[in-house]
């Protein structure tokens, strides 16, 4: 069999630790990303973890030049797409825009595998499509509640887009993975999560803010049924996360059926709050935060974490990591940043 996997949104956060494990796995991943969100650098940085020449096309995955991918690459065994617009703010304000992307990439991908006989699939989903679950932990039996925003709509669209596609009887298969809260970056401190602008996300606005770039943490909301009364979130290692895309990827090769859908549930199933995660980072660095608590922010949930007996039985896969780890890793990638300035300016 073919190790040729096109991986979309190669250059990300996820993406790219997925990336390198695929290579220590022993496949041929075949990058695809135009840098919407990520830096050219990332590529180098995947050469060195994994001393292998990775083999990169810059391309809108919205676009028919997509096809020419998989004209130019004999024998694609599967796909993972994380290629999508991911900023729940903005897509409130911007909702074409995440729909034109996020839904548009995932139809045109799935066009391009029909046309090219390439069946099988791992779609990079979120925990979102859940909103606020009645019931905790969460599993993949839980409600889907109406999304908070058009991103978390997406995210259930293409859901139901793949289940549709499957239940039309054309061979295919596919694991749709809802990511708790990846966090962390890869030991080495070579690769790790690198916003455009502002932080969208908790652990880059912490270690930013360590690191003298943000003048302050704000933690939103104090006033939640929680431990402290800051939000409770799920928190993964996204090395962890990334070895789950393979061990997926994997499961769909090994379905004799020539139709296969599954969900997974990623996470630890523990959740820890805000305000914990800011007071590990200050003991596992020694860095002292600046930090306030501020008004709720419209759309968080109050808590979620995962049930993840599916995963760690299914997928024969399980959290290595600790959160600890994570932090201290994000920390290492933040430090080593300065080192690339003058690559991402």
């Amino acid at each position: 069999m073919s190790k040729k996997i096109i991986v979309t949104g190669a250059t990300g956060y996820i993406g790219s630790h997925t990336v390198v494990e695929l290579i220590n796995a022993g496949y041929e991943p075949v990058l695809v990303d135009n840098f919407a969100n990520s830096y050219e650098f990332i590529l180098n940085q995947i050469e060195t973890i994994t001393s292998k020449k990775v083999t990169f096309y810059n391309i809108d995955c919205t676009s028919s030049a997509l096809e020419s991918v998989f004209e130019k690459e004999e024998g694609i065994a599967g796909v993972i797409h994380f290629a999508a617009y991911k900023a729940v703010g903005e897509s409130v304000e911007k909702p074409l825009k995440y729909y034109h992307n996020n839904v548009g990439s995932l139809v045109n991908l799935m066009s391009f595998m029909e046309k090219y006989k390439v069946t099988n699939l791992v779609f990079s989903s979120s925990c979102t499509v859940y909103g606020e679950p009645d019931h905790l932990p969460v599993t993949e039996l839980s409600q889907i509640q109406k999304a908070n925003s058009p991103y978390g709509n997406t995210k259930q669209v293409c859901e139901e887009i793949v289940t549709d596609y499957i239940q039309s009887g054309t061979p295919f298969k596919a694991s749709l993975l809802r990511y708790f809260n990846p966090v962390g970056a890869h030991p080495s401190g070579l690769l790790g999560e690198l916003p455009i602008g502002t932080p969208n996300n908790l652990i880059p606005f912490i270690t930013q803010t360590a690191a003298g770039l943000r003048e302050k943490l704000t933690v939103f909301g104090s006033d939640y049924n929680t431990v402290d009364g800051s939000c409770v979130r799920d928190y993964i290692h996204v090395v962890d996360l990334a070895k789950a895309h393979v061990k997926a990827l994997e499961l769909c090769f090994e379905q004799k059926s020539t139709s296969y859908l599954d969900t997974f549930n990623l996470g630890t199933g523990e959740g820890s709050s805000v305000l914990e995660l800011v007071t590990q980072f200050e003991q596992v660095t020694g860095q002292k935060l600046n930090f306030e608590v501020g008004p709720r922010r419209q759309g968080d949930v109050e808590k979620i974490y995962a049930e993840v007996t599916k995963a760690n039985t299914i997928l024969n896969w399980k959290t290595e990591l600790s959160l600890k780890q994570a932090l201290e890793d994000a920390w290492r990638w933040q430090l080593n940043l300065k080192d690339y300035e003058q690559q991402f300016k």
